[in-house]
Parts: C-alpha cells; sequence; structure tokens
C-alpha cells in the first residue's frame, strides 16, 4: 500500500464533520474564541500604537505570538498525550481572558508602560499555543475517521471566518465602548468553549479501547525524540517539511506588508484599499472552505498538497509583481483560497497517519513547524523587504518556496514509483 492509499477515504457528503452535533458545538465556539482573539488584537495594538508609537514594540507582538509555538507546540503535544485535552484548551481560554481583563485595567488606569505590554503579549501567544495544539488533539475524540478531513478543513474555514469577522467587531467595540470597555466586553466570547468543555463527553475517559501510554512530558527530549519516531512515516515527513516551508520563506508576513502594497498599487484612499487587500485574501480561504467541502471530492494526498502550495506559490509571486490594483485583489483571492486548501490538507495528513500513542507530539511538532517558524518569516520577507523592496522580497520568498515544494513533491513522486516497482 502507497502512503497515498494509506489516507482515510473521505466522506461522499458534503460537509460530512457538520453532520456530528459535537463538531458543530467545536465549531462554532472555536469560531467565536478566533473572533475574539482578534478583536484583541485590533483594540491593543491600536492602543500601543497611539501611546507609544514604537514600531520595536510592533515586532514584539509579532515575535510574541508565534515563538510560543515553536518552543512549546511539541510539549503542549505531549501533554496532550498524557492529560486530558479539554483542560488544557480551558487552560488556554484562561490566559486569553486574564490578558483581556489586564489590557482592560491599563487602559482605564492610564498606567500603561512597554514592559507590561510585553508581558500580555507574552501571555496572550502562550494562550494561543495551549489552544491551538489541544484543539487538534480534540478533533479526534470528537470526528469519526471519514469526517477528520472535512473537520480539519472546517476548522480552517472557521479560523479564517473569525479573522474576516473579529477586526470589523473590534473595530465597532473601539469606536462605541472605548478601547477598555470592549476589551473587557470581548472576554465574553471566550466562555462558550470553556462551559461547553467542561461537561462535553470526549477526553481520555470517554475513548474506547486501549489507552495509549501515559509518556512523561520531556520539552526538548520531546522534540528530538518526536522527530525519531515520525523519520519512518514519509507522508508526516512531507507535509511537515511543507508546512515548515511555508511558515518560514512566507508565513503571513506579506499581511503585514499590506499597506506597503496598497500604496504602491495607488488604487484610491491607502486605507480602503489595505482593507479590501485584506479581506480579499480571507474571503478566498473563506471560499475556498464552502467549495471544497460543498464539492467533497477532494481526497488528502500527499502529491495533491504539495501541488496545490505550488499554485499557491505562484499566485503570490504574481501577486508581488503586479502593478494593477484588481488583478491584485484577484490574485489575493486566489492566494487565500489555495492556502486553505494546502495547509488543511496537510494537517489532515498529518492527524490522519499520526500514531495514536504519540498522536499529540506528532501534531505539537506539525505546529511547531507550521505556525512557529512564521517567526522567521519576518526576516525573508520583512526585513529583506526593508534593503531591496517588499514586491521583490515576497516575490523571491515565494520562488524559493516553490523551488522547495517542487522538490519534495520530486521526492514524493519517487517514493510512489519505488514503492509500485516493489509490489
Amino acid at each position: 500500500m502507497t502512503s497515498e492509499t494509506a489516507a482515510v477515504k473521505q466522506a461522499p457528503r458534503s460537509f460530512a464533520a457538520m453532520h456530528n452535533g459535537g463538531f458543530r458545538w467545536f465549531f462554532c465556539t472555536y469560531m467565536l474564541a478566533m473572533m475574539a482573539d482578534n478583536i484583541e488584537h485590533v483594540i491593543s495594538y491600536w492602543v500601543m500604537f497611539q501611546k507609544f508609537h514604537s514600531p520595536a514594540l510592533g515586532g514584539f507582538a509579532v515575535v510574541s505570538h508565534w515563538l510560543p509555538f515553536l518552543a512549546f507546540s511539541v510539549p503542549v503535544g505531549a501533554l496532550a498525550d498524557r492529560l486530558d485535552p479539554r483542560r488544557i484548551i480551558q487552560c488556554g481560554m484562561v490566559l486569553f481572558i486574564l490578558a483581556s481583563l489586564s489590557w482592560g485595567y491599563f487602559f482605564v488606569t492610564g498606567t500603561l508602560q512597554m514592559w507590561q505590554a510585553m508581558v500580555i503579549l507574552v501571555i496572550h501567544g502562550c494562550a494561543g499555543v495551549l489552544w491551538q495544539t489541544a484543539s487538534q488533539m480534540l478533533l479526534h475524540d470528537i470526528a469519526q475517521p471519514d469526517e477528520l478531513q472535512s473537520a480539519v478543513r472546517l476548522t480552517a474555514t472557521a479560523r479564517y471566518l473569525g479573522v474576516l469577522v473579529g477586526p470589523a467587531v473590534g473595530g465597532v467595540l473601539l469606536l462605541q465602548l472605548g478601547a477598555a470597555h470592549g476589551i473587557w466586553l470581548n472576554t465574553v466570547f471566550f466562555l462558550p468553549v470553556m462551559l461547553w468543555l467542561w461537561k462535553a463527553p470526549y477526553g481520555p475517559r470517554f475513548r474506547i479501547g486501549e489507552p495509549a501510554p501515559r509518556r512523561a512530558v520531556r520539552g526538548i527530549a520531546d522534540i528530538t525524540q518526536t522527530i525519531r519516531d515520525i523519520a519512518g512515516l514519509p507522508v508526516i515527513v512531507a507535509m511537515t517539511l511543507l508546512a515548515g516551508a511555508a511558515s518560514f520563506f512566507v508565513g503571513n508576513s506579506y499581511q503585514a506588508q499590506m499597506p506597503s502594497f496598497a500604496n504602491d498599487l495607488g488604487h484610491g484612499d491607502p486605507g480602503t484599499a489595505y482593507s479590501m487587500l485584506l479581506a480579499a485574501d480571507a474571503a478566498g480561504a473563506l471560499v475556498g472552505g464552502l467549495l471544497l467541502e460543498s464539492w467533497g471530492k477532494l481526497k488528502p494526498a500527499p502529491r495533491t498538497a504539495l501541488m496545490l502550495a505550488m499554485i499557491w506559490c505562484v499566485a503570490l509571486a504574481s501577486f508581488a509583481s503586479t502593478r494593477n490594483y484588481p488583478m491584485a485583489l484577484v490574485l489575493l483571492f486566489i492566494c487565500g483560497f489555495f492556502e486553505l486548501a494546502f495547509s488543511s490538507m496537510a494537517q489532515a495528513l498529518v492527524q490522519i497517519n499520526a500514531p495514536a500513542s504519540i498522536r499529540g507530539r506528532v501534531i505539537g511538532l506539525f505546529n511547531m513547524s507550521a505556525l512557529g517558524l512564521r517567526a522567521f518569516s519576518g526576516i525573508t520577507v520583512g526585513i529583506v523587504g526593508a534593503l531591496v523592496g517588499v514586491h521583490l522580497s515576497l516575490a523571491g520568498a515565494a520562488v524559493a518556496l516553490l523551488a522547495f515544494t517542487a522538490w519534495l513533491w520530486l521526492r514524493q513522486r519517487a517514493a510512489n514509483g519505488a514503492a509500485q516497482t516493489r509490489f
């Protein structure tokens, strides 16, 4: 059996995971939490800019958001192997609420200092890694095997929906209630997932069959051991390398450069142009999730994920090269579509093929690669862009990623050919 046929066949039903009542609760509460995450970004970043006018603090905000994924994804995955992932998610929500309450206190008292802002940003980043890693682990308790790819893709769609809605809601709260009261109200959106998970019938004691061995959590040693454990699992290796390369070379760094792209494209008001560019990328991902779920025939396979990633690279390089604003919107829409398609498929393949006994650590390693390495994309696109221009830096990063992905595709093709020859 080849690595591609080892994947579980996708359910023929559209929106397969949505037929699962537990997943519907998961989807709605996850989307609300993602919306709240982005509301906090909108309000806190605005206040920090108004108070400190510090580009360095803005850079720290990005690093503090992604660096915890690099440092703690595998240890949190090991915890999810050993403990109840529901409780780990709830701990993440508590940290999110603590961060929002702290922002509100300092906004009301007017006593916010830069070091305090940095501490809160770190708390927020740690909350994210607890939430995301354990949530992916929990999907295996909620979704049936033939629903898993649908569940992963719909979760990604919920993430983009939260990214779309969060800034708009955050802007309204900021205008209508002010920064302090708006961010305090935002804590309410973190509560549904906490309350639902309190009694949700998932987690270790609800699993059927022999329980996985309870392994000690060993920090950095878990990372090296997990790398050794997946060395003989080519699908997981290929998808983890793909996610890591996409994160390292591009990540979401081009979104931080959108004001520059909007200004260079010179179409209308820079503020409106900027908002529409961001919306086009997120809308492409949202539509991609909905269309792929409706179609329901794109089966998870490594070579398919790699091909989708290569199309994403071409679209990104084309966006970076164009000076036509309407074309830029179309290309960003395409970018969002294919980014969701390949990233959700890569994640599904990792979760489907991960051995049950080390699933949390494998998912943690994938998150470390897919999310943690985004901390370095600010160098490949941002810092290099300061030297040669963001158009050239983004195009170069996309071309470098395209070359690496093509190498992975050829490697996967050769492996499949060798496997077929043996049989």
